[in-house]
């Protein structure tokens, strides 16, 4: 018999081929990669050996002490497995952080950020977390704060990013404030030294560690390992008492309509599945999502040019995409790569869209919109009773 290993070459083609059957059943699931800046990104959801920590995120197991006692061949339930927690009870140095905290929240950015931190202050250092006004966020301790320091009332309240840099922009102005020379788009840190991409991403500079440091995403590994206290800690009153006043007067109402494609933040699309376009804009307008449009709704005449979302028309990045009877071609799909979470409401559920979606809703669209408007009806009526 011989041993040459023959290629299959409908295999090939079936591997190559994402629209196909078969595709995803072809594909196998990565444990490790490396990430864009160099580092090794792990995927926890393809280890078995793992538990869920207090943050309710999946931990890998490396001491075995959470697989049970096996009774009968069978393993029991999961023992709980408590992080040790790491103390700092008088810091030599402080590494203040400022998230971002979209939506009130630590995102991925933020975790890499205090992970970046934590690596700074090592054993004798404390990471001080600096969060402008309210926020939602109950895991700083799993994230790596030591301390947290929240600037709220009359100082900074309701505080947000003011551009797509998010914390970039006050860190900016931070430096310019200071005259100290941000580090930029730094992405590792090591042996005092630290890298940051330059030249449209093509070449690393380096330089010393300076005070103040603006980082990119991917800069470090998020703390997962430990719990840290988080312990509050409140400015002096004479500070507190020199800092301006700002007076939040909530959010300025602007037309959905009148925003454009790439600035919006929630856009709701229709594509070839949409049968009731009047009610496609009754539910837009309902949910104050921006209007967005398939290639297809577009050359029907359904939607404007200036609507179209994709390779061929409009890149988005929206924190919230809503693909409304959109199968997902691949430039529709690429002109949507940047968007943070996508919903999928399709009649199909192998079509492509479906696959890239964070959420997933298999119906028909008309009965959906209409559900959503009703939804939406309900919740403000609700909230007028609740406010008279």
């Amino acid at each position: 018999m011989s041993d040459i290993i023959r290629r299959d070459p409908r295999a090939e083609w079936i591997a190559r081929n994402r629209l196909h059957p078969l595709h995803a059943a072809m594909q196998t699931q990565q444990t490790r990669w490396m990430g864009p800046y160099g580092l090794i990104r792990k995927n926890p959801h393809a280890i078995a050996a793992g538990f869920i920590g207090p943050s309710g995120l999946k931990r890998i197991d490396r001491s075995g002490a959470q697989q049970g006692t096996a009774i009968g061949g069978r393993r029991t339930a999961a023992a709980e497995v408590q992080l040790p927690l790491h103390q700092v009870a008088d810091p030599a140095f402080y590494i203040a952080v400022v998230p971002d905290m979209v939506g009130g929240r630590l995102g991925s950015h933020d975790c890499d950020l205090l992970g970046l931190a934590r690596s700074l202050a090592g054993s004798d250092g404390a990471v001080l977390a600096v969060v402008f006004g309210e926020h939602k966020e109950n895991h700083f301790s799993t994230a790596g704060v030591d301390r947290l320091l929240v600037i709220e009332g009359e100082a900074f309240e309701g505080y947000v990013p003011d551009s797509r840099t998010g914390g970039g922009e006050l860190g900016r102005r931070l430096g310019a404030a200071l005259g100290e020379r941000p580090a930029t788009r730094v992405w590792q840190i090591k042996d005092g030294q630290c890298i940051g991409r330059a030249g449209a991403g093509q070449q690393d500079l380096q330089r010393g560690l300076p005070r103040l440091i603006l980082a990119a995403a991917e800069c470090a590994e998020p703390v997962s390992e430990t719990r840290h206290e988080a312990l509050p800690v409140e400015l002096s009153t004479g500070v507190a008492r020199s800092l301006s006043r700002i007076e939040d007067l909530g959010p300025v109402a602007v037309d959905p309509a009148s925003i454009a494609m790439a600035e919006a933040e929630f856009i709701v699309s229709g594509g070839n599945g949409v049968k009731d376009w009047e009610l496609f804009h009754r539910a837009t307008v309902a949910l104050g999502a921006t209007e967005g449009a398939s290639r297809v709704a577009v050359d029907d005449g359904f939607m404007p040019r200036n609507r179209q979302v994709g390779a061929t028309g409009t890149w988005v990045t929206a924190r919230v995409y809503v693909a409304v009877g959109i199968s997902g071609a691949i430039q529709h799909l690429q002109g949507i790569g940047a968007c943070d979470k996508v919903v999928a409401i399709n009649m199909d559920p192998g079509c492509d869209m479906i696959k890239r979606a964070d959420l997933s809703v298999i119906g028909d669209s008309a009965a959906i919109l209409q559900a959503l408007i009703e939804a939406v009806d309900n919740y403000r009526s609700g909230a007028q009773r609740d406010a008279a």
